[in-house]
C-alpha cells in the first residue's frame, strides 16, 4: 500500500492573467498542494513585501464556478496588501488544479479543498499555524462555513455574498422547487443523463452564464452576465465565463446537505452580503441557524452592505462595495 502524499506536476501559467491589476505592495508566486483525495490544487500566493516574522494567513476561494484569477484573487491580493500571507486556489476539477473529469463539484471534496489549503498554510515556515483564516465567496461562502464547522485549526471565517449550494440545488431559487416531487424530477433527469453519458463515453457541459442574455432575464442573471461575460470579470479558464459545470456536476448537492453543524462553530465568523442581492436570504438564514440558541453566538456577525448586489461583492462593483477595512479588522482581532 502506498499512502504517500504525492503532488502531480501541473501546467501553470506564469504570466499575469488576472482580471485585476497586479499590486506592487506584495510578492506573488504560483504554488501547489495536495488534498486528502490525492488531487493537486493550484494557487496564487500573495505575501506582503518587507514582511518579517511569522505571518497570519488566509486561504480564499470562490465564487462557485469561478477561478482564482477572478474574485478570490482580488480578495487574496488585497488582504496581502494589509499584512496577511494569502492564497487564492482553484478547487478540484477546475481552473489550473488537477482532478478528472473537469468541472465536477462535490460538497465533500470541495470542503476538503479548503482543509487542504489549511494543511498547506500550516506547514509554511513563514506562517504562524495558530493564526489561519479562510474567505469563501458565493457558493464557497457556504463551503467555508461547512469547513469552519469541521476544521478546528481555522480561527476566523468570512463568507461573502454566500450561496448554500445544497439548498439551491435541492430547493431551487427562493425555495420555489422545495417539494419531494420536484426533487424526484431532478433525480430522474440527472440519472437519465448519467446513463446517456456513460454510454457515449463523455460528460456533457451544462453551460455557463447564459449568453446571449435574454431581454427578460432576471436582474441577478444580468448581474452575472455583466461580471462573467464582459472584460470586467471574464476569464478563459472560468466555467461561469464559458461552458459551465458538467450537467451532472452538482448532483451530489441534492442529497448531501452542508451547514448541518454550523451552530457548533466556536471560532469567529463574519458574513457579508449586499442589501439588494437576490441571494441575501442564504446569509440571513445561515446566520440565524448558526446563532439562534447557540452558546457560540458572541463572535458571529452578519454585515449587510447598503445598495449592493450579489456580484458587487465579487470585485466592488465599481463602488467599493467590499468592506476590506472591516475584513482587515476582523482578521486582526481574531488571528492573534
Amino acid at each position: 500500500m502506498n499512502n504517500r502524499i504525492t503532488k502531480q506536476k501541473l501546467q501553470l501559467a506564469q504570466e499575469w492573467d488576472k482580471t485585476f491589476p497586479k499590486s506592487e505592495k506584495v510578492s506573488h508566486k504560483k504554488v501547489t498542494f495536495v488534498n486528502r483525495y490525492g488531487i493537486t490544487l493550484a494557487a496564487d500566493m500573495y505575501v506582503p513585501k518587507n514582511a518579517s516574522g511569522k505571518l497570519a494567513a488566509i486561504a480564499v476561494s470562490g465564487p462557485f464556478g469561478a477561478v482564482k484569477e477572478q474574485s478570490s484573487g482580488l480578495y487574496a491580493q488585497t488582504m496581502a496588501e494589509r499584512g496577511f500571507l494569502t492564497i487564492a486556489f482553484d478547487p478540484s476539477f477546475t481552473g489550473e488544479s488537477g482532478g478528472q473529469p473537469r468541472r465536477m463539484a462535490s460538497p465533500d471534496i470541495n470542503t476538503e479543498d479548503f482543509m487542504a489549503a489549511v494543511d498547506f498554510l500550516s506547514t509554511l515556515p513563514e506562517v504562524d499555524a495558530g493564526r489561519i483564516g479562510i474567505i469563501g465567496i458565493c457558493g464557497w461562502g457556504g463551503l467555508a462555513l461547512n469547513t469552519a464547522a469541521l476544521d478546528t485549526r481555522i480561527k476566523a471565517t468570512v463568507a461573502a455574498t454566500m450561496y448554500n449550494m445544497s439548498r439551491v440545488n435541492a430547493n431551487g431559487y427562493f425555495n420555489s422547487e422545495d417539494s419531494e416531487a420536484a426533487r424526484y424530477a431532478k433525480r430522474v433527469a440527472l440519472n437519465t443523463q448519467r446513463t446517456k453519458e456513460y454510454a457515449q463515453g463523455y460528460y456533457e457541459q451544462g453551460g455557463g452564464v447564459v449568453d446571449p442574455l435574454p431581454a427578460d432575464a432576471p436582474q441577478f442573471v444580468k448581474d452575472y452576465f455583466d461580471y462573467y461575460k464582459t472584460p470586467r470579470g471574464y476569464h478563459a479558464r472560468s466555467g461561469n465565463s464559458n461552458d459551465g459545470w458538467t450537467v451532472t456536476g452538482c448532483e451530489s448537492f441534492l442529497n448531501q446537505p452542508i451547514l448541518c453543524y454550523t451552530k457548533e462553530i466556536r471560532s469567529a465568523v463574519l458574513m457579508i452580503h449586499g442589501e439588494k442581492a437576490h441571494s441575501l436570504y442564504f446569509s440571513k438564514d445561515a446566520y440565524k441557524d448558526m446563532t439562534e440558541g447557540s452558546k457560540y453566538a458572541h463572535n458571529k456577525e452578519l454585515m449587510v452592505i447598503p445598495g449592493a448586489s450579489h456580484c458587487d461583492l465579487y470585485d466592488g462593483g465599481g463602488k467599493d462595495a467590499i468592506p476590506f477595512d472591516k475584513l482587515t479588522q476582523f482578521f486582526k482581532d481574531n488571528l492573534k
